[in-house]
């Protein structure tokens, strides 16, 4: 079969390559092998490609975290039987080790999700990461209340956008930081309540000029570096930032007294960890909801372009321009 794989970190266009390599054998107890239909590029995919996301596979490796396919073949055991997973059955492949820019992957049975025939594969390919991470985030773990405030770093991205939408549909409102200002009018009319550019505004003031002095309870960090020294600043006592993501690869200046005046916390969130503590109906429940909330358009994906697996070069250049407009995915064309 096709696949991506590399040899060593690096830089994706530098270490990727497509190659053939053999098809996983059939499926053991508690597993299935899945035929890959789409998968996206996430900017985890090419941190892990780099070296430098939080947990890194053994080389050689194939990346990809996410994705929608058919299951070719399912191993004996009752789970499969117990989520009718069968032959045929298109899933959402959910694959924390990754491996998913392959023609065929070997997986467990927990780590794929059937999904409704009126989803396109397009927004199956991109099912879990960007949709549970924000509506994990915005109300399971801060439980960001109606009427509240929440902001923001990383508005423009394709996650942002779904908490921008998340609070239209649940009644919070959000401040939305953005570096290139132009973005305002595009995020205004998904539902942004403010949009603010870390390169223009003061930030902790045109929060207090926006909440009429109060600042927000909750907050959401994808950027790091020291930009987040104003969120934290633009925090109520007893706020709550919640950082997911190190997009700037840069450390936060940290003075520990802003976090002692207010009694503020900073708190780590990655959405594989929190998986692990969830229990298999709490997971059900969540993947029921983001389907529902899909149908409702609060968590769909923008797709910018689609390349298949040969063209790998020309997608990995089209993911690092800075308004692509979507996401990209790999078509997996089976031979």
């Amino acid at each position: 079969m096709k696949a991506v794989v590399f040899d060593r970190f690096g830089e994706p266009r530098d270490v990727l390559q497509l190659r053939d390599v053999p098809t996983p054998p059939a499926p053991g107890p508690g597993e299935v092998r899945v035929r890959m239909t789409l998968t996206p590029i996430n900017p985890s995919d090419l941190m892990t490609v780099r070296g430098v996301y939080g947990r890194l596979p053994t080389l050689p490796a194939t990346p990809g975290f996410e994705g929608v396919g058919v299951i070719d073949a399912v191993g004996s055991g009752w789970l499969a039987k117990l989520r009718g997973i069968r032959p045929g059955r298109r899933v959402a492949v959910l694959n924390g080790h990754g491996g998913n820019w392959a023609e065929f992957v070997n997986l467990s049975a927990r780590a794929v999700v059937p999904v409704a025939d009126d989803l396109p594969d397009e927004q199956v390919a991109a099912f879990f990461v960007n949709p549970a991470t924000a509506i994990v985030m915005t109300k399971r773990v801060l439980q960001v209340a109606r009427g509240s405030w929440l902001i923001q770093t990383g508005a423009g991205s394709a996650l942002g956008r779904m908490v921008i939408r998340l609070g239209k549909h649940f009644g919070f409102r959000t401040i939305n930081i953005v570096r290139r200002k132009e973005l305002a009018a595009e995020l205004t009319q998904i539902g942004a309540d403010a949009v603010l550019s870390s390169a223009e505004d003061n930030i902790p003031a045109r929060v207090a000029e926006i909440t009429a002095g109060a600042m927000v309870p909750c907050a959401l960090d994808c950027i790091g570096g020291p930009g987040v020294v104003d969120v934290i600043q633009s925090l109520a006592p007893q706020g709550r930032l919640l950082v997911y993501g190190t997009l700037s690869g840069e450390k936060i200046p940290l003075d520990p007294r802003s976090l002692m005046s207010g009694q503020k916390a900073i708190e780590g969130f990655w959405l594989s960890e929190w998986v692990k503590q969830q229990g298999v109906f709490r997971m059900l429940s969540l993947f029921r909801q983001i389907t529902s909330l899909m149908r409702a358009g609060v968590l769909t994906t923008p797709v910018a372009a689609t390349f298949s697996l040969d063209q790998l070069p020309q997608a990995i250049e089209r993911v690092e321009q800075s308004a692509r407009g979507g996401k990209i995915l790999l078509k997996i064309d089976v031979t």
